[in-house]
Parts: C-alpha cells; structure tokens; sequence
C-alpha cells in the first residue's frame, strides 16, 4: 500500500504542475514569458561555467567508465543477452535523442553560423569552417554522453540490481531506499516527468510548425492553425496508437522507418550536392572539432561579451539537459544485457559520427550556394532546408522525403516520451498501463496546441531549460551514485564470487 500511494502520488502531482504551467502559459503568456526569460537569463549570466563543467565531466566520465575495468560490466546478469540488433537499437536511441533536430537545423544552424560566428567575419572561408566545426561541438558528444549518464546509471540499477525503472533510484546508493521513497525521490521524478513532458510538448509543436512550413512551401497547403492543430491531431493518433502496441510493435518498426528515410535523404544529397567539399568539409569539421575540444568545452569570456556563446552553446547544453531524463530512461529501457563499454560507444560515438555526416552534408549544400541565398534560408528556421532544397536537382523529392522523415522523427521521440512518461508515473513498471500511456499522450498534444494557440511554444522551452537547471547537480551526483555502486558490487564479488 505505501507503495501504490508514491505512485499515486508523483502521478497526481505531475498532473497538477503540468496543468498549473500550461494554464499559466495561456491565461498570462507575457507573465510566463517574462518569468521564464528572466530565470533562463539569470542561469546564463550566473551559472554558465557549471553548464560548461557538467558536460565536459559527463564526457569524461562516460568514456574512462567504458574504458575502465568496469567496461564489461553487463546491464543486467552476466549471462542476459542484448534484447534488440544493433541497428534496431541505434535506430531507437537515434530517433529518441535527436532525430527531428537534425532535419530542422542541418542545414539552419551551419547557415546562421556561416553569416555571423564568433570572432570571425561572416561569409568568408574562415566562417564557413567554423560553422561546420560548431554544428559538430553542439550536436556531438557532450549531448550524447549527457544522455548516457543518466541512461547508464539507470539501466544498472533496473538491470543489474532490480530496482524500480524511476530516475530516483539512480541516487539508491548515496541516499538509502527509505529516503528515495520519500519526497526527494518523488520530487527527482516530478522533476523528471515535467521535463519530459514540456521537452517533448515544445519539441512537438515546433517540429508541426516545420512540417506546415514544408507542406507549405512545397504544395502550397497554408500555413494556418487549423492546419497545424490537424497535424498534432494526426500525429497524436499515431504515436498514441504505436506506445500502446509497445516497443517491438511499434517503436522499433518506426525507428527502423527513420534510419531508411534517413539513409535515403543523406545518400540522396550527397549525390546532387558538392561532394567533395562535403567529404572536406567531414574530414576538416572533424579535424577542428577533435583539436579545439578541450578549448571550447570550457570557452566563457571572462571579461569579455557571453552573447554568443549564452545563445547558442549553453542554449543546447541546458537543452539537452532537460532532455537527459526522458532520453536516458528510454535509452535505459532498450539497452539491457550491452555492457558498460557497448554502451557507451553505441550511446556516444555512433550517434556523434552520424551527427557529424549530417552535417557536413547539409552544412555544405547550405554554405556552397553563399551568402544570398544563406540569408534567404535563414530567414525563418523551419523553411531553410526546403529553401536550400529547391536550388538542387531533385531537391523537391528530397524534400517530400524530408517531411515524411519529420513526421515520423516526430512520431518516434513523442511515443518514446509517452512510454517514458507511462514508466515514470507507475513506480518504473517496464510495461506501463495502456491508460496512462494514452493519458500521458493527449497531455503532450494537449500542451503543445493550446501553447502553438497562445503563442507560447518558445517560451515553453526556455521555461523547461530554466526549470532543468536542478538536473545538472542531480546528473553530477548520478555519476557519483554509480561509480559508489560499481565499487561496491565490485567488493562484494571479490568477497563472494558467485554474486551477481
């Protein structure tokens, strides 16, 4: 009974905040704007250095795990195996993580770079490198390894130890379970659970706006909100639709959808776009990015002007943050039996060097056309792929793709979530209740057209990276929790060989 009641609990409570925010984000959308700028600001100005420190340590940390001798750690008993191929399981932790991202800024974020980087003068060589070379620091490893941390110290204590699928149970080892079942455990996975679902909200009527951009521009259906309001509608059946078929039913059938709409669109723009300065652009961005790594980890003027570096660098480090919780739990979710080293390695390298590619590709079909058409592109963010499309053979086909791609990137991070969501408020239950996988669903719709109404879509997203901000200490003391359990476990095997 005491049990049912903490789940009962962070269910009711969840439900209530979230609410509470969105009737805020509607009834006064200058007052929660104003409030969530404000905060986000205060962060930036104040605590930038700790964003910066936190993914450089969760980088670091990740890797020398993998490579410690607790790389062949399994996630689970020593003899489990992996559940999924993978490619089934990159395709998964892919289309969760960051799918949709890469198709709306693939070619936006090298545009905006190209015309005004940091300390350089825009539209010359220098900026061009730059701006292949930040697309990669921004979507490469320090996203992914934010993603493992939490990921990593969860599968283990689901797998390994068999405790609840919660983000609470991660802090098992420093706090006790007696306390984690108490308020700071409940209050870890409230947090968590407004993280997802204002991440994914945000993330769904941004991703509708872009998809309306691209029907738009390429059939000329209008831009209006009764037709982006349709869109979530159609969307939303759908991912409803494939949570509740569960994992192998319907997330891995759409995940391996996306790699094959993926692969088609990459394959297809290398072919109609400069290949070999695409293949220079890999190779060059690559070099830049390896050798100036440490350099840019930990770049904040000290005295100087933290505009640029506020906007974009802590903007994705706080973003991906607010990510961490929903990602990591499905990442968690499909990765038992891998060990520790494959883990990291298909969790941070293999989605970093695919980030990479994309943008080499797309960053130089966007660059190669120069600067007039860059500023044209970069004019409204959710048409810049279509406008760089259209300047190259075949460029419509591959933007019809690109919506489909859209569509169903869209489907897959929003059915994760859902599912992710279901775990959250049903005490870790792997296989949550159809129910609250459906309730969990409308919210996120729910949330995302009444903002996409009030025009609240952005600033629901700063307010969610404000609110996030908490997850950088708990994603610190993460690490910790799981290195105090691997030394642990370690002991006990030594003392009693036979234990797990």
């Amino acid at each position: 009974m005491k049990e049912m009641k903490k789940n009962n609990n962070v269910y009711y409570i969840s439900l209530v905040v979230v609410f509470a925010i969105v009737l805020w984000g509607i009834l006064s959308p200058e007052g929660f704007g104003s409030a969530a700028n404000g905060l986000f600001n205060f962060l930036v100005d104040k605590f930038s250095w700790l964003y910066l420190l936190s993914m450089f340590l969760f980088v670091a940390f990740a890797l020398a795990l993998a490579f410690s001798r607790f790389g062949s750690v399994k996630l689970g008993p020593d003899d489990c195996k992996p559940e999924y191929s993978n490619v089934s399981w990159f395709g998964m932790l892919f289309g969760s993580g960051m799918g949709i991202g890469l198709v709306f800024w693939g070619v936006a974020e090298p545009l905006y770079h190209y015309l005004a980087p940091l300390g350089a003068e825009g539209g010359t060589a220098e900026a061009a490198n730059f701006a292949i070379k930040q697309s990669f620091f921004h979507w490469g490893f320090h996203a992914w390894a934010n993603y493992s941390v939490i990921g990593l110290a969860l599968a283990y204590m689901q797998f390994r130890k068999g405790k609840p699928g919660l983000i609470s149970s991660i802090f098992i080892p420093l706090l006790g379970e007696e306390r984690i079942k108490g308020p700071i455990g409940q209050g870890i996975d409230i947090l968590a659970i407004f993280a997802t679902v204002a991440g994914v909200a945000t993330s769904l009527g941004l991703g509708t706006l872009q998809i309306n951009s691209g029907l738009n521009f390429l059939f000329g259906i209008p831009a209006t909100t009764i037709v982006q309001i349709s869109i979530i509608a159609i969307i939303t059946v759908v991912y409803i639709w494939t949570a509740v078929s569960g994992i192998e039913k319907g997330i891995k059938l759409l995940s391996d959808i996306n790699l094959i709409a993926a692969a088609i669109i990459l394959v297809g723009s290398i072919l109609i776009g400069p290949t070999v300065k695409m293949i220079n652009a890999l190779t060059n961005g690559f070099g830049m990015y390896v050798t100036g790594f440490i350099r840019d980890s930990f770049h904040i003027e000290a005295f100087g002007d933290n505009s640029w570096i506020g906007g974009w660098t802590i903007f994705y480090w706080a973003w991906w943050i607010a990510w961490a919780p929903f990602v990591g739990m499905f990442i968690a979710r499909i990765s038992k039996g891998r060990t520790i080293k494959e883990f990291v390695m298909g969790v941070i390298i293999a989605p970093s060097i695919a980030s990479f590619i994309w943008f080499a590709v797309f960053g130089a079909l966007g660059i190669n056309l120069g600067t007039e058409v860059a500023a044209e592109a970069t004019k409204v963010t959710e048409t810049a792929f279509f406008v760089v499309m259209k300047h190259y053979p075949l460029g419509n086909i591959i933007s019809m793709v690109a919506v489909f791609l859209l569509c169903t990137f869209f489907i897959t991070s929003a059915n994760s979530a859902t599912f992710v969501l279901g775990m959250m408020s049903s005490n870790g239950e792997l296989n949550p209740s159809n129910g609250k996988k459906i309730l969990w669903g409308l919210v996120q719709a729910l949330l995302a057209s009444a903002l996409l109404l009030a025009g609240g879509l952005k600033t629901l997203q700063i307010g969610s990276i404000a609110a996030a901000f908490p997850f950088a200490i708990v994603m610190i003391l993460a690490c910790v929790s799981l290195y105090k359990i691997l030394l642990e476990d370690e002991k006990n095997k030594v003392k009693d060989p036979s234990a797990n």
